[in-house]
């Protein structure tokens, strides 16, 4: 196989659910960051403002990425806000044709909710719901043999902060990483389609301006903010974005 170069590689795909502005930006930074990529090797698109182009092909892109959000899967339809619904509706619409042809896709957060309940799994808030900061995952037997954990630690920290998880692993995927909160922090779909429950593209830095941005959403008292601020810049959190950027390097020149 040939390798493209740089001005030559198909872009990343990536998809935001967030609505925050700052929040989105900030992933996007993150994303190119731990990746390794420039802007031109991205086609960004912000569903909040902006809907999956009509008649999309994926085979112009190298892969796609998903971020996080706000938004809970397991909400009940008729809860959930408008914007959310469309948001959700989008990147549905776009499941099929990835899991059909087994297309590189890496699900960060809201991501592995996405795909799980794409895939008929039970998504929900009944257990493994998170508090926010940092765990510690350990690779499963399955993950140390997968490509994109291949080099990293048995052990390491990743940030996190849920309120539904994976309730079991769905049919057909393997689980690669585990934690004690929550046993589904990274699953695989068939070979090229991947998931994690924690931020891989999050370090303290970026933890710390979403724990600002989200101290009124549910996910801690507001008043514990700068404790848990302090918490995460207590913990060393790399590797996890090495996992996004061995995602982004495994199929960038694909």
């Amino acid at each position: 196989m040939k390798c493209r170069d740089k001005e030559q590689m198909k872009p990343f795909l990536i998809l935001q659910l967030r609505p925050e502005t700052q929040a989105s930006d900030e992933e996007y930074r993150a994303i190119l960051e731990k990746g390794g990529l420039d802007p031109s090797q991205t086609h960004r698109i912000r569903l909040d403002q902006e809907p999956i182009p009509q008649g999309l092909d994926l085979s112009d892109y190298a892969g796609v990425i998903v971020g996080g959000g706000p938004g809970c899967v397991s909400d009940a339809e008729d809860e959930k806000p408008e914007m959310e619904r469309r948001i959700e509706d989008a990147i549905f619409g776009l499941m099929p044709a990835i899991t059909e042809s087994d297309f590189p896709y890496m699900g960060c957060c809201y991501g592995i909710g996405i795909l799980a309940h794409h895939l008929g799994g039970n998504v929900s808030k009944e257990r493994f719901g998170e508090e926010v900061g940092a765990v510690e995952c350990t690779m499963t037997e399955d993950g140390s043999d997968d490509p994109l954990l291949a080099g990293l630690p048995e052990k390491f920290m990743a940030f996190v902060g849920h309120k539904e998880a994976v309730q079991a692993l769905p049919v057909g995927c393997t689980q690669l990483l585990a934690s004690d909160p929550c046993p589904f922090q990274m699953i695989r779909y068939k070979s090229n389609i991947y998931a994690t429950q924690f931020h891989p593209e999050a370090d303290s830095a970026v933890f710390e301006a979403r724990i600002r941005i989200y101290k009124n959403k549910g996910y801690f008292p507001p008043s514990s903010a700068d404790r848990l601020i302090d918490l995460c810049h207590q913990q060393d959190v790399r590797i996890p974005g090495q996992i996004l950027k061995n995602f982004i390097d495994a199929y960038k020149n694909s």
